[in-house]
């Protein structure tokens, strides 16, 4: 059995390193990011809007590689003052289109703002209830707010957690809770002030490097049939090989302990001394008997009970209860094999014990299986053909 384990050992720890690198290419390459100009099928108008032509706010806005930069000074009378610059989503022919960033979870972007401040960065989704395509107000626009300085920060927005703006439930009537949308139908993605972005001062905002982050789940199922098919190969392998060399160790066994068995003549010729040979031939006879103790012997055989347990100890190698039990289980070894008639609990009282799960737990711990289990390895070995 120690072979075996070595063995399993050696190779539990291969399928474990090979699961770990395998799993950490799967889930790694899982994470998949594409750039949002990159896209082969990605086009757009650059879209800019500020507060009506009652204020004297300024706004530039372009885009140069990759990089949405939008310069403004916001100044006027209107209590809340904005400006932003949109990508707007369009087809090939330069009409507005809808983009279906469902498969999409999260975009990830560099933001850069001279002088710092929090900007609103949003999406405008197309509601099949509520929206007109040519008028962007009637589509939802769920948005997020982020703090931005000189210094640039990388950001990353989960798109199934964006905030509708209440002035446009308001604006639309809806119900305070009818906050959802659906990224299915996306119009264009939008970057702008906010209520404490600085007025009156020349301003700047940077966003480059927008990504989009979706999960490629082939690579987690394709894991997970790795991992079903690799260790329930290992488990197969190690339940066979195991059988196998169970069978071999109880054969072993039962071959160290034929001079054990009860049903076998007890060689006590060489056992000159009176005392040894009643005690050995009292067990050997008496050894099915649910009563026989450690007493019962001392009063059959006249020897002191420390001098029974000195003898077989010298002699047999146990003490009175484990040579007793020895026999005992020898011998339910034996009737397993060739009585497959009689249960379990026949064989225990059979051989001397009153408690078939006593009997089974002394069973497993001499044989390292339960004699049900003894019982089918035995008749499967006797069944397969002699090499």
């Amino acid at each position: 059995m120690r072979a075996l384990y070595s063995k399993a050992l050696v190779r539990l720890v291969l399928l474990l390193g090979l699961s770990i690198l395998i799993g950490f290419l799967c889930v790694t390459r899982s994470y998949h990011r594409v750039s949002l100009f990159d896209q082969d099928d990605f086009s757009w108008q650059l879209r800019k809007s500020h507060n009506g032509n009652d204020t004297t706010t300024s706004l530039n806005a372009r885009v140069d590689a990759a990089r949405l930069i939008m310069e403004f000074v916001l100044s006027g009378k209107t209590p809340y003052l904005y400006a932003s610059s949109a990508l707007l989503f369009t087809d090939g022919n330069g009409k507005p289109a809808l983009l279906d960033w469902s498969r999409f979870d999260k975009i990830s972007f560099e933001a850069r703002c001279f002088p710092a401040a929090a900007i609103r960065v949003g999406l405008s989704t197309f509601d099949d209830k509520l929206s007109k395509p040519d008028d962007l107000t009637t589509y939802r626009s769920p948005s997020a707010y982020i703090n931005c300085n000189q210094d640039g920060a990388r950001v990353q927005l989960d798109l199934a957690h964006l905030t509708i703006p209440q002035w446009w439930v308001d604006m639309n009537k809806l119900n305070p809770s009818d906050l959802g949308y659906s990224l299915t139908k996306v119009a264009q993605i939008e970057v702008g002030t906010s209520n404490a972005s600085p007025v009156g001062i020349p301003s700047r905002i940077e966003i480059a490097s927008i990504e989009m982050h979706e999960r490629k789940y082939g690579y987690l199922y394709f894991l997970a049939a790795f991992l079903i098919l690799a260790w329930g190969a290992f488990v197969f392998w190690f339940v066979k090989q195991y059988a196998v060399a169970l069978a071999n160790d109880l054969h072993a066994r039962m071959q160290k302990d034929l001079p054990l068995v009860a049903y076998q003549q007890l060689a006590l010729e060489p056992h000159r001394e009176k005392g040894k040979s009643a005690i050995l031939r009292l067990l050997a006879t008496r050894y099915a008997d649910s009563e026989l103790d450690l007493d019962t012997v001392v009063s059959e055989t006249g020897v002191n009970r420390n001098k029974v347990n000195d003898i077989l100890k010298a002699e047999m190698g146990y003490t009175f209860t484990g040579y007793l039990n020895k026999l005992r289980l020898t011998e339910a070894s034996r009737l397993l094999v060739e009585n497959t008639s009689a249960s379990i609990a026949e064989i225990a009282y059979s051989v001397g014990y009153k408690n078939s799960s006593y009997f089974n737990k002394l069973f497993k711990e001499e044989y390292e299986c339960t004699p049900k289990a003894f019982r089918e390895i035995c008749k499967n070995e006797a069944q397969e053909p002699a090499p």
